[in-house]
Order: structure tokens, then C-alpha cells, then sequence
């Protein structure tokens, strides 16, 4: 793949209402790699999010020069930083289709979110993965900055953990 794009192999694209079982099976695939359970009803509710709501665009990597299954899938949304007095992209989700990885449809999902971005004129476009996410890391080395920062997730009605002695 050295003297082509990932683009020339695969096209990315917003996921469409027919796409609907490729995009259930990809999330599918994203919510077992974390060990997150899903339903039906979970899946509906994110499908009506990035089609009735629009609070999160969907992107699809599709075959370039042949019909076939969606292999790889992004969300992204817009989100604002008020100390920097900018907006940004933010990537929730990004899976590949086992079977394809090593391919290159991560590099052409990363091609369409950068011009993307370049596009809205976001700033930066930031995402979070699990330290021991080692294969995917490897792929974020290569387009993205490993940031300092610690993530915290406060859960809204409970009272922090105490403090260690």
C-alpha cells in the first residue's frame, strides 16, 4: 500500500438508513471489544442520535471499486473548548471489521476525519482509548499526539470514592 492511499481503496462516507445492519454489526463488534453490553433498544437509540437528532455523524469505510459491507466505522462531533475560544472535533468510536484490519481502512477512516475537520476548521480532533489498546495505539501513533492529560469520569448522583490514607 506503500505507492497508494487508503482512499483509493476504501471510501468513507456518512452511514445512510440502509446501512443499518453493517453499522449494527460494526458497533456490535466496538461494544464487545470493550466489553460493553448492547441491546436492540441501545443500538436504536445511538441509530436515532445520528439520524433523527443529529447529535453524532456516523462515517463508514465501503469498498472503493466494488459493492460490499461496511468494514470500518466512526463517530464524530463537534465540541467547544471556551478557554481557547475554539471548536474541535471529538471521535467517540472507531472499529474495523476484524477481517479487514491491516488494510488500510483505518488510515482512509483517519483521511476522511481530517479533511473533515480541515473542512469545519476545527482546531484539533481528539479521542480517548484504553492504555492496553495496543494494536489501535500503534494507528494513532501515526496520525495524532499522544496527550498528558488524565481522564476522570464523575458519575452524576453518587458520592466520590474516598480518599486513600
Amino acid at each position: 500500500m506503500a505507492d497508494q492511499r487508503a482512499s483509493d481503496l476504501w471510501r468513507v462516507r456518512p452511514v445512510e438508513h440502509g446501512d443499518w445492519d453493517d453499522w449494527r454489526r460494526l458497533f456490535g463488534g466496538y461494544c464487545d471489544f470493550y466489553r460493553w453490553p448492547t441491546s436492540e433498544q441501545h443500538q436504536r437509540l445511538i441509530w436515532s442520535w445520528i439520524h433523527d437528532a443529529k447529535s453524532i455523524e456516523a462515517l463508514v469505510a465501503v469498498p472503493s471499486e466494488q459493492d460490499g459491507p461496511a468494514v470500518g466505522l466512526a463517530h464524530l462531533r463537534s465540541w467547544v473548548r471556551p478557554l481557547r475560544g475554539i471548536v474541535c472535533g471529538y471521535l467517540d468510536d472507531l472499529f474495523v471489521d476484524p477481517q479487514t484490519r491491516s488494510m488500510g481502512v483505518v488510515d482512509a477512516l483517519f483521511e476522511a476525519i481530517d479533511a473533515i475537520a480541515v473542512e469545519r476548521g476545527w482546531a484539533v480532533v481528539r479521542w480517548t482509548t484504553a492504555d492496553d489498546n495496543y494494536r489501535a495505539r500503534t494507528a494513532y501513533d501515526r496520525v495524532a499526539t499522544r496527550t498528558g492529560w488524565i481522564t476522570y469520569d464523575m458519575t452524576p448522583g453518587r458520592p466520590a470514592p474516598p480518599i486513600g490514607d
